[in-house]
């Protein structure tokens, strides 16, 4: 193959003969430069895409993350609210609680339990042998239902001990109003209900109590609750005590030195409600207890060892 170059500046040419190998060459040279441009700018579109998709997938990376860190605030939120509701909750709980411990060391007071025997101060002693072990998933427990099963437990204990609270009352107030007992807590008989002779006139008269001999100066009980309806001086009496007890009875304390209680005031069963005297007709230290039922008087003995049934 023969290649002319003409020179126009100086109107001569030039011949160039080429071989096999320089033509082979010539013509890749024509032919590899097209298609390496060619490959050039595929390639370069392809790193140009490749890094437009890298750029997508890190912008829809970096909203994801924003996304859940917003959530997760959220979260934070949500749980702190919880907690601090829970907090709330459990402290209410622990009021309720000490005030059943109250409730039930004063129901162990009024039902005389030995002490020791029940002690709210305490917890429960528990034990026994180890069955099993068991292996807790903490992650499936909701803290709020057990709190709320809990409170729903302390709630029917509360309700159970008020009902209980309310019926040992009510004994109380029965065993407190339950005539029975001497009107003294020191003495003796000296002289039972009825007929006698009179130790003043030596003749046969009535009497309508019961005297309990002692010393001078001890105390006067009340044999049951009741509310105080006259104190003074009463001819044949001395100094005298008189206190209603409901359901129609009413006893009195006669010729004591000293009484100790007022009109209207309320007395509890065993209270001390005057000394033991000798005023008014009487030979001695000495108590006349007498008891009214619906307004008569009846024999004190049948009461003196008076039980409910």
């Amino acid at each position: 193959m023969k290649v002319i170059l003409i020179n126009r500046k100086h109107g001569g040419s030039r011949s160039i003969e080429l071989g096999r190998w320089s033509r082979a060459l010539l013509s890749l040279c024509c032919l590899g430069l097209p298609l390496g441009m060619v490959a050039v700018g595929y390639l370069a579109g392809q790193d140009s895409d490749a890094r437009s998709m890298r750029g997508a997938a890190l912008d829809r990376l970096q909203e994801e993350l924003e996304q859940q860190s917003e959530d997760l605030q959220v979260l934070q939120g949500q749980a702190g609210r919880k907690l601090q509701a829970l907090t709330l909750n459990l402290a209410e709980l622990q009021a309720r609680m000490t005030r059943l411990d109250a409730l039930g060391e004063h129901l162990t007071a009024m039902a005389d339990l030995e002490e020791g025997e029940f002690d709210f101060s305490q917890t429960p002693p528990l034990g026994g042998p180890l069955a099993g072990e068991f292996d807790v998933d903490f992650t499936s427990m909701d803290l709020a239902s057990d709190l709320g099963l809990f409170e729903a437990r302390l709630t029917d204990r509360e309700r159970q001990l008020e009902i209980l609270e309310s019926l040992l009352s009510n004994r109380k107030l029965e065993e407190q109003s339950w005539l029975s007992g001497q009107p003294v807590e020191k003495g003796w008989v000296s002289s039972h209900y009825g007929k006698r002779t009179d130790p003043f006139s030596g003749k046969l008269a009535m009497h309508a109590g019961i005297d309990f001999a002692g010393k001078e100066g001890s105390n006067v009980v009340a044999v049951a609750a009741g509310v105080v309806t006259w104190t003074g001086s009463k001819s044949g009496y001395g100094e005298m005590v008189e206190v209603s007890h409901g359901d129609g009875f009413v006893t009195r304390y006669a010729h004591n030195k000293q009484n100790l209680v007022e009109p209207g005031e309320v007395v509890r069963k065993g209270q001390p409600i005057a000394l033991m005297g000798s005023s008014g007709r009487s030979t001695g230290a000495h108590v006349h207890y007498e008891v009214f039922k619906h307004g008569r008087s009846v024999d004190p003995s049948s009461y003196l060892r008076r039980t409910r049934r």
